[in-house]
């Protein structure tokens, strides 16, 4: 790998219309410095502007997905406010940006993700993990509770199950982790790579108006009372409807064959 490629934290690969994100910090376990989040933020801006990019996948180097954040580097911020709250903002930039770009995102987690790490993962679209993977909300063993991992973890999984995990600090494996909602599925690690590449070029042969609409129509809607989301949505589908590509989508259904999507 060139020296450059090496360094960066974090690595793009682009390939079938999928953009693959690697946080690339390992001696460090992928923590969240304020230098990992700017560049990771800088990475997801550059996939939404790029329209030959269809799905994002967010993967990691080394021993750890994601570590959480980097404690050695909140420590030397001392007993400062500002400073101290100016990382906590930059992460809730990350999270809220994972988001808000157009394109699906899926979590492909092949080790251990704890606080802010499993945060990435509740807040990807999707998530497939290796079998032998763990998750952990494990701040209050250190006294900082998880309290910004706490907002993605409580919009996945289930309170009593959420509460657990954050007042306990314990790990959960791979396969609690699915039963809860917090990963679509655990796959044997040898076939971690195939999963991911398999359902994101599923994802990908889609329209890609449609899936940022929908993307965007699913987090909205959410945080609507029903009555609303319904109104919404029902705003959201009529605009879909008169797209080219939905008009495509329906003749090519009627007319069985296969649609040739333009992006408008």
């Amino acid at each position: 790998m060139h020296a450059a490629k090496s360094a960066a934290l974090v690595l793009r690969d682009d390939n079938e219309g999928i953009a693959t994100l690697t946080l690339n910090r390992p001696a460090a376990r992928n923590a969240l410095s304020m230098a990992m989040m700017a560049a990771l933020i800088e990475a997801l801006d550059a996939v939404d502007a790029d329209p030959s990019v269809k799905v994002v996948v967010i993967a990691a180097e080394g021993p750890a997905f994601c570590a959480g954040h980097d404690l050695k580097e909140m420590r030397g911020l001392g007993l400062d406010a500002e400073k101290l709250g100016a990382v906590f903002a930059r992460c809730s930039q990350l999270m809220l940006r994972m988001q808000t770009i157009r394109q699906p995102l899926i979590a492909r987690v092949h080790a251990m993700a704890t606080a802010a790490g499993c945060q990435i993962v509740a807040t990807a679209d999707l998530a497939i993990a290796a079998e032998g993977v763990r998750f952990a909300t494990p701040g209050v063993n250190i006294g900082l509770f998880c309290s910004t991992p706490m907002v993605a973890l409580t919009r996945n999984i289930g309170r009593k199950q959420a509460m657990e995990m954050l007042l306990t600090g314990e790990t959960i494996d791979a396969a609690a982790a699915e039963r809860f909602g917090l990963i679509n599925r655990a796959v044997p690690a040898a076939e971690l790579d195939g999963a991911v590449l398999a359902l994101a070029r599923r994802i990908a042969s889609k329209s890609p108006l449609t899936l940022a609409i929908g993307k965007e129509a699913f987090y909205r809607q959410a945080e609507k009372p029903v009555e609303d989301a319904y109104a919404y949505a029902s705003a959201v589908m009529t605009r879909n409807m008169l797209a080219r590509d939905a008009q495509e989508g329906i003749g090519a259904f009627i007319e069985k064959r296969e649609a040739v999507w333009t992006g408008c």
